[in-house]
């Protein structure tokens, strides 16, 4: 997925207005909105260190307004990153405290025929920077089409490594508003963007229902991902250099200050743009009860960057890395094993696998074209090797789709470009040959695009092949 291109900072240390405009439409005012969400909420925990760590700063919101001397507000204008739709404006109607919260509440407004989106966001720059330690926050997302919530980490010198993404970024929380059961915790670095990213999906509850603790444990050699004390992901693979450069030398970039950020935009290329259910009420706000850093009374910062080992995924026995590609078996299409069904950006639809085929129905092709989306990952891509990529397919009615081979975590570059394919209704053979130039990765993915392709024509699959044919070892 694309994720935020954070560069460059713009620190404005004020704070305008009063947040009492009424939206358009009848809805109600910023303050009356979020009354009955934070009300009812019980206050935050006492801060009790975990073990090893001591509590270096906290912020439970007990007061009036976000204290100057902790917090940031910053201003950037429409589209700044990621196309995204909101205007972030530093003043405490779109972040400000009440009950005992901090609320980022983005407004939407109506004047002459257009719309306009309006949201916070503050950060902790210059004021409480942390290098290594424990961060971590109680939160409650907002609900709805369009929103994406984050609490994250950028360096305080940003240049120190040079632009992002060789700055390197931290994401501590992110949660679609229209998916809110999905977290996802997130590492960018190097040149290339390459990214490690862990997701936990609550099978009870829901991030937008109730506040949730999110936190990462950050130390020279690993970062650790935690939801309510539950670790979902960890990594100690990352990088940084320059173009044309060695790299520099691990841990960098992430072995300097970093401070944390907490906004919620509107839009943009990842969460798509809010529709009709969207609405922007008490629903719409980010909630966050307390943040707190704890740090260890110590740091060996000695570390050396691990080897990198490898999970290569094996062919069959005709030297298919594709598993299931007959789609001889029946299998969950929501996980994270072998075959995957996705929908984003409006994408509206479903898969199945019945008699030796796959048949995904759209009913809504959505923004993009991986608004409907077949995928399957940890494709073993060799660097130096030929690869051939073959299928079976065909449609309802003659409509294109768009295959592709790709680096979820490489920048989401092409090791096989997107490429249009003609489908009619008989079923014809596809397959293209393509020489593996990048680095060694053993996570590309396979990719079926039919979001976007100006039908929603039913489409079916079969006899999927990912193989090597030449530069065996």
């Amino acid at each position: 997925m694309k994720r935020k291109i954070a560069c460059g900072v713009c620190l404005l240390l004020f704070l305008t207005g009063c947040g009492n405009t009424a939206k358009n439409g009848g809805e109600t005012t910023t303050e009356t909105a979020v009354a009955t969400a934070t009300e009812a909420v019980a206050t935050e925990e006492p801060a009790n260190p975990p073990e090893g760590y001591h509590l270096v700063w906290e912020d439970t919101f007990n007061g009036d307004k976000l204290e100057d001397a902790d917090w940031n507000y910053e201003a950037h204008e429409v589209g700044w990153v990621n196309h995204e739709l909101q205007e972030y404006i530093p003043s405490d109607e779109y972040a400000f405290v009440k009950d005992g919260k901090l609320v980022i509440q983005p407004v939407k407004e109506e004047k002459d025929g257009k719309v306009s989106y309006t949201s916070g966001r503050v950060n902790t720059a210059g004021k409480h920077d942390i290098k290594y330690g424990r961060i971590e926050a109680s939160i409650k997302v907002p609900r709805g089409k369009g929103f994406l919530p984050a609490f994250w980490m950028m360096p305080t010198d940003e240049q120190y490594y040079g632009q992002w993404p060789k700055c390197g970024e931290i994401d501590i929380m992110e949660v679609l508003g229209d998916d809110t059961k999905r977290l996802y915790g997130t590492l960018h670095f190097g040149e290339p963007h390459t990214e490690r990213q862990g997701t936990l999906e609550l099978t009870d509850g829901d991030y937008a229902e109730e506040y949730h603790q999110f936190a990462i444990e950050w130390e020279p050699g690993e970062i650790r991902w935690y939801m309510d004390g539950e670790l979902y992901n960890q990594t100690n693979d990352w990088f940084t250099k320059v173009q044309g450069e060695d790299e520099k030398p691990y841990p960098a970039p992430f072995n300097q200050d970093f401070h944390v950020i907490l906004n919620v935009a509107v839009g943009g290329d990842w969460p798509g743009d809010p529709d009709d259910t969207t609405v922007f009420d008490e629903n719409a706000a980010m909630y966050v009860d307390y943040v707190r850093f704890y740090q260890k009374d110590s740091y060996d910062e000695n570390v050396k960057k691990p080897e990198r080992v490898y999970n290569w995924k094996e062919a069959d026995e005709t030297g298919n890395f594709i598993t299931n590609g007959d789609f001889a078996a029946d299998e969950d299409l929501t996980d994270d094993v072998d075959w995957k069904f996705l929908l984003f950006n409006d994408g509206a639809g479903e898969a199945k696998i019945a008699d030796g085929e796959m048949t995904i129905t759209s009913t809504k092709a959505g923004t993009e074209e991986y608004s409907v989306q077949l995928v399957q990952p940890q494709m073993p891509m060799q660097k130096g090797k030929t690869y051939k990529f073959s299928f079976e397919a065909k449609a309802d009615e003659d409509r294109k789709m768009k295959a592709a081979v790709t680096a979820p975590e490489v920048s989401w570059i092409r090791y096989f470009p997107d490429t249009t394919v003609e489908l009619t209704t008989d079923w014809q053979e596809y397959s293209f040959t393509f020489d593996m130039t990048e680095a060694d990765d053993d996570m590309g993915r396979v990719e079926f695009n039919m979001g976007k392709q100006g039908s929603t024509a039913t489409i079916h699959i079969k006899n999927v092949r990912l193989e090597i044919v030449e530069g065996e070892e």
